[in-house]
């Protein structure tokens, strides 16, 4: 699965697909930026279904896409990955989309305030594999995103009339016992 990576517009504002993708180059310097950062809610536990034999291996996937959510929704506000523990849910490919985002907002001196909602449902599951992997699909939901301008002190709009909730995608693979998100693509298709 492929993904595309937003960039920022004239006015420095990124795309809405920003929690999810990104165009830059990695940047882990851990220095934060001056903006106001918020608490990142806790992640709750999927309920297990004892009628579904992968019920527990759906549950699984989707607690740890639950925790690299969490995770970015901490590193965008201050447009950096240092301390959020990103690395731990995500490979090289989706890593390297969310801090090619962090690196393009840091650039253009934005954070994002707010974050994004996420609605995440396993819409695939291959547990036969050598590695096993999922397909999760995610209602995000922007109505809390907001774009902020660290230097001017002020939001920047979203391009005019976005969709608030779209779909995205993500893949993910069983490593060692545990859920990795393998790849994100944001413009999986839809509004939801």
């Amino acid at each position: 699965m492929g993904t595309t990576a937003p960039c920022t517009t004239p006015e420095g504002a990124l795309a809405p697909v920003l929690p999810l993708t990104g165009c830059g180059a990695p940047d882990d310097d851990g220095k934060p930026s001056a903006a106001p950062t918020e608490t990142v809610p806790a992640v709750p536990a999927p309920a297990v279904s004892a009628a579904d034999p992968d019920a527990a291996h759906r549950a699984a996937a989707l607690a740890a896409y639950r925790a690299m959510t969490a995770a970015q929704t901490a590193a965008y506000p201050k447009a950096n990955p240092a301390g959020t523990g990103l690395e731990k849910h995500a490979t090289t490919q989706a890593l390297g989309t969310m801090r090619i985002d962090l690196r393009r907002m840091k650039s253009a001196g934005t954070v994002v305030r707010g974050g994004a909602g996420h609605t995440p449902t396993v819409t695939a599951l291959n547990m036969r594999a050598k590695i096993p992997t999922a397909t999760l699909s995610d209602c995000i939901d922007l109505s809390k995103y907001e774009t902020y301008d660290v230097k001017a002190r002020k939001p920047i709009p979203l391009p005019s009339a976005p969709p608030l909730r779209y779909l995205a995608s993500a893949s993910m693979e069983r490593w060692d016992g545990r859920w990795m998100v393998t790849a994100l693509d944001p413009q999986a298709g839809g509004t939801c």
